[in-house]
């Protein structure tokens, strides 16, 4: 194949659409981490510090791999928010406190939209190299996600919707 999008993909122009996706993921990623660190400090339960901190270091990896493709681009990506101070548990206010069910909770539902932005910059992406990017973050959010999920059922954290205890008989006709 010849033509603008027929060589390597790493020399093809990204669309409006890469770029915005690619900036986009790092911009969140770059909250995460701000945000997450904070909830570190709120944490109190060890396994809940632990699933942070592969939270962490994996949006820290999507902030090093988008930024770097977005500066290969001549793109400039978003400003790194500043660096948290550790903060003791202890020296929070309980009223002002997260609590480890909430922290819990809140990186669930983060994670899940996370899935749904990575299929939707693979849908959109045409050069394979940010289709693959994006399909490995996913691979990584969906490992993370059912690490939560167990972690929110282990603790007794989960909620659950409304469950179907009662099926309705079927109709026999």
């Amino acid at each position: 194949m010849t033509g603008i999008l027929g060589g390597n993909p790493k020399e093809e122009p990204m669309h409006y659409g890469e770029i915005f996706n690619v900036w986009s993921a790092s911009m969140a990623a770059k909250g995460t981490v701000s945000c997450y660190r904070a909830y570190l400090n709120h944490a109190g339960d060890h396994d809940l510090k632990k699933v942070l901190g592969s939270l962490i270091d994996q949006a820290e990896l999507e902030i090093s791999e988008c930024d770097k493709l977005l500066e290969d681009n001549g793109i400039a990506s978003a400003p790194i928010l500043p660096h948290r101070p550790e903060a003791k548990l202890e020296d929070i206010p309980v009223g002002a406190r997260f609590t480890d069910p909430e922290i819990a909770a809140k990186i669930a539902a983060e994670n899940a939209v996370g899935l749904v932005a990575c299929s939707q910059a693979m849908g959109q992406s045409i050069r394979e190299d940010i289709g693959t990017l994006f399909a490995k973050y996913h691979a990584t959010k969906a490992s993370l996600g059912l690490r939560i999920l167990h972690l929110n059922k282990k603790k007794g954290w989960l909620i659950p919707p409304p469950l179907q205890v009662k099926r309705p008989e079927p109709i026999k006709a």
